[in-house]
């Protein structure tokens, strides 16, 4: 990523990678995997001041938007009113994207329809990833009420629909008024315990025997193979124990790498230290790009 925003298309390759499904790229008004019956619609939210994201399981969020295709009609009807309009919306853009998906699901004519959940940090290091079946929500089990906000200083007055589970008593919905209708759903994170949550560290990842794992495009992988012999941890230790922060190379002006098969390399924390201090970063690539610079530049010219 090297400091770009993590974007859906993002996700959606490395989830295609993952599970080896074709990758076919993201659109806002499709649904975002649709492979043999298989239907995920992937929503993403950044969790920001946290020492790691997993103080975050068994929280609940808010999500921006999970539809903007959705009419509100009169705000002066009941709220129970609005709020089962809405749904029948909600339960009709669902149905027909289970249809999208049967459809192209060849023999099977089956759907299995799920909503993806993607939680990641802003430096890009941690993240949380659970999926949970997408169903239609049923009215009778929600209450809702109108929320209105008076206009302050440019702002202008607002009126939002809350959306409570019966159940519990959570809020479970917001469907906002302003700016386009839109429905913002509320989720709860599972547990670190459950089954279905994934975690992955990407960066600095400190491993039970004191080593620590970076992750760095083929090609920088290689750049450093080319030049050192090996990207073998010794190698690389004995290489970064001799940095300073005094030393530090001319970093790229625009750091850059297109998506690429990523190569996983291991080194002491002492040498992992001593390459954040010499060469800092928004991510273990940037550094591994500055320390290869600093590799070429410190070799012996014949």
């Amino acid at each position: 990523m090297l400091g770009r925003k993590l974007e859906e298309n993002d996700w959606n390759l490395v989830y295609s990678g993952a599970k080896g499904i074709p990758f076919r790229g993201w659109s806002n008004l499709n649904i975002d995997v649709n492979h043999e019956g298989l239907g995920v619609e992937h929503k993403m939210l950044c969790l920001r001041k946290s020492e790691t994201i997993r103080e975050y399981c068994g929280t609940t969020h808010m999500h921006p938007a999970a539809t903007r295709s959705i009419r509100l009609g009169s705000l002066d009807r009941s709220p129970q009113k609005v709020l089962a309009d809405v749904f029948a919306q909600y339960a009709a853009l669902i149905d027909a994207r289970r249809k999208l998906v049967r459809e192209a699901s060849g023999d099977r004519k089956t759907a299995d329809m799920r909503t993806g959940w993607l939680l990641w940090q802003e430096d890009l290091a941690e993240f949380l990833y659970f999926e949970e079946p997408m169903v239609a929500p049923d009215p009778s089990a929600y209450v809702a009420e109108w929320s209105e906000r008076p206009a302050r200083g440019a702002r202008k007055p607002t009126k939002s629909l809350w959306v409570f589970e019966k159940a519990t008593g959570k809020k479970r919905f917001s469907i906002t008024t302003d700016a386009g209708p839109k429905i913002q759903p509320y989720f709860d994170i599972p547990p670190p315990t459950d089954p279905n949550l994934y975690y992955f560290r990407v960066q600095g990842e400190v491993l039970l025997d004191g080593r620590v794992r970076i992750w760095v495009t083929e090609t920088t992988a290689l750049a450093i193979r080319a030049i050192l012999g090996s990207i073998d941890g010794s190698v690389l230790d004995e290489r970064m124990r001799l940095l300073r922060a005094s030393e530090r190379a001319s970093e790229p002006a625009r750091p850059y790498c297109e998506p690429t098969r990523a190569v996983s390399i291991l080194v002491t924390t002492v040498a992992y230290s001593n390459l954040r201090s010499a060469f800092p970063g928004v991510s273990d690539e940037q550094m591994m790009q500055a320390f290869t610079q600093h590799l070429l530049a410190d070799r012996p010219r014949s």
